[in-house]
């Protein structure tokens, strides 16, 4: 964790408290790093300079994108519309099978070529047109600091906020990076903490804490994500039990998305997810009451298209990140049963598409 922070690195973090001996303990996530002077923490990218804590990556990123909001994965949030995705570098997590560690994973600042101010970032994502800001390729936690004040500059021009973010994260941090977001794919990773401790190097509780507080006590509009990976998180048990608590705690308007696993990083010698498996996994979360229920990085239109709950009419037609057909109306209502359809939506005027724009902040 000992590596040098430069002058221009230093930025002042929150969420943190000095202890008895001397170190100093971040409060930010459950991994609760306690550092010496010039450590860093597991996320590498919260450190100690003196006797406070950093952020050494405000202002700095990985890479500027305009994608498809479904690409995040959302589709209740303002479908076919643009998002402006960025990262920094860095994770609290020890994922196996990140399929960003190049960004997620990184121990070099080389991959920080984009540097960009808050208003920066809101004044690009205006003049492109973006109906929302995305902070994804790594996880938003890590950066809260940076992240909140970007959610700022962009409310104050009338842009959304949307986390991708695996939840591992403190109530008190929780609770001031949620107030800035207006939609947020939570990773669940897996449902049992067997997994998370040995496959993440976490556990799970916090996460369905932050899932919970978000679903239950917020008005962020929340989509999961799992990526069913063979043999260690896609048994039958394990995805009933996860749909029915999904169900029973978050409710069942809340949209799950299951996702492809292909071997990356660390998890080469596992075989890519068959599709029959994500096909099944979605008939038990519908079996377990859940209405909205979607599978990734494979083909299937069944898997893309958005049903109507009550009536079972297609709504929303996806062909990957292209939408074949939109029926709802502007207010977002079934158009053949009246049924309110969970979301967010408006006036559907034409969409972003499959493409993917690399830009630069100005």
């Amino acid at each position: 964790m000992d590596e040098a922070i430069s002058l221009d690195e230093r930025y002042p973090a929150k969420y943190w408290h000095k202890l008895d001996d001397g170190r100093i303990q971040c409060d930010l996530c459950p991994r609760d790093c306690k550092l010496h002077e010039g450590q860093r923490g597991a996320c590498f990218v919260r450190g100690r300079v003196e006797d406070t804590m950093v952020l050494t990556t405000y202002g700095r990123s990985s890479g500027f994108c305009v994608d498809p909001i479904e690409k995040k994965p959302l589709n209740h949030f303002y479908p076919g519309s643009s998002v402006l995705s960025f990262g920094t570098a860095g994770c609290n997590l020890a994922c196996k099978f990140c399929q960003n560690w190049d960004i997620s994973k990184s121990r070099s600042f080389d991959k920080l070529a984009d540097q960009a101010t808050p208003e920066a970032i809101a004044n690009s994502a205006e003049r492109l047109g973006c109906k929302s800001v995305a902070f994804t390729y790594n996880d938003p936690v890590i950066f809260a600091e940076y992240a909140m004040d970007v959610a700022d500059a962009c409310h104050a021009r009338g842009i959304k906020t949307v986390a991708v973010t695996a939840g591992y994260i403190h109530d008190a941090p929780r609770r001031d990076l949620f107030a800035k977001m207006d939609a947020a794919n939570v990773d669940l990773k897996a449902f049992t903490d067997a997994f998370y401790v040995k496959q993440t190097g976490a556990h799970l509780q916090p996460v369905l804490d932050t899932l919970k507080y978000l679903c239950q006590e917020t008005r962020v509009w929340v989509e999961l994500t799992t990526l069913l990976i063979p043999g260690l998180n896609d048994s039958a048990a394990e995805i009933t039990a996860m749909s029915e608590w999904i169900a029973r705690e978050l409710g069942t308007d809340v949209p799950l998305h299951f996702s492809a696993f292909h071997p990356d990083y660390k998890m080469t010698g596992i075989p890519a997810t068959p599709p029959d498996t994500l096909v099944q996994a979605r008939q038990i979360a519908e079996a377990a009451g859940l209405n909205y229920v979607y599978t990734g990085n494979v083909h299937n239109l069944t898997g893309d298209t958005t049903f109507c709950p009550v009536c079972n009419s297609p709504l929303i037609v996806r062909d990957w990140y292209e939408i074949r057909q939109y029926r709802l109306s502007d207010d977002g209502h079934c158009p053949d049963c009246h049924t309110a359809i969970a979301g967010h939506f408006e006036k559907f005027t034409g969409q972003f598409g499959r493409q993917r724009i690399r830009v630069m902040p100005s």
